[in-house]
């Protein structure tokens, strides 16, 4: 995890030498709250946003200040994000009920631009990139009429990474807040704009990430 994170400072600083202000190293980890919006290709349906998937991200992170108040910033996080759907349609006995629920496992890289208000309180601005490792659908139907032995259930799990495109670019603004002993707390939100299905229609994947971290040491 280190030497990824060393890799991502060389690539965010470029030719710059890290001899400014300090560069820190820490760990973080949170709750995600992602959904996903489906844009049919019909011109008569309209765009519709799943219900959001209570999820987390654990990861690490490669900080970089270059005066007191401007400082890049670079991640590698895990998140397995997604969205659900819960459809129900009934008429008198009949009834049919479809659940469905997508999870996609992102290796998350978020790099972002920070301004510092005050030596503990920033905001950022940056992009998150996401690589899309697994993408799974997890389907469950429940119908029938209403008369015992003639309802129908099932419950399919599928995997549908080959309908799935890799890519998950993701603008965010964000704040962070640090105490003096290294622990600090933040929030972001990413607006997924890159279109995740290889079909017809655009799919785009959005999440809120809120949580905690430690950074080491400086210099």
């Amino acid at each position: 995890m280190k030497k990824l994170l060393l890799i991502a400072a060389v690539g965010l600083l470029g030719t710059t030498a890290l001899n400014g202000q300090e560069t820190r190293f820490g760990v973080k980890a949170g709750y995600s709250l992602s959904t996903i919006k489906v844009d049919e290709a019909q011109d008569d349906l309209e765009a519709r946003s799943t219900d959001p998937s209570h999820t987390f991200y654990v990861g690490g992170l490669v900080e970089h200040k270059f005066s007191d108040t401007f400082g890049i910033q670079g991640e590698l996080l895990y998140s397995p994000l997604g969205g659900k759907e819960d459809y129900n349609v009934s008429e008198g006995q009949l009834y049919f009920r479809e659940k469905s629920k997508l999870t996609f496992g992102t290796l998350i890289i978020p790099v972002s631009a920070k301004y510092f208000i005050t030596e503990n309180l920033s905001v950022g601005l940056g992009a998150s990139f996401g690589l899309i490792l697994s993408a799974k659908q997890k389907t469950v139907i429940d119908a029938g009429i209403g008369i015992p032995g003639l309802e129908i259930a099932g419950d399919d799990d599928v995997d549908i990474k080959d309908e799935v495109n890799t890519l998950n670019i993701a603008p965010f603004l964000g704040v962070e807040y640090m105490l003096e002993n290294g622990l600090f707390f933040d929030a972001r939100y990413n607006y997924g704009v890159s279109d995740l299905s290889k079909s017809e229609g655009k799919v785009t994947n959005s999440f809120l990430q809120v949580g905690v971290g430690f950074k080491f040491g400086g210099n």
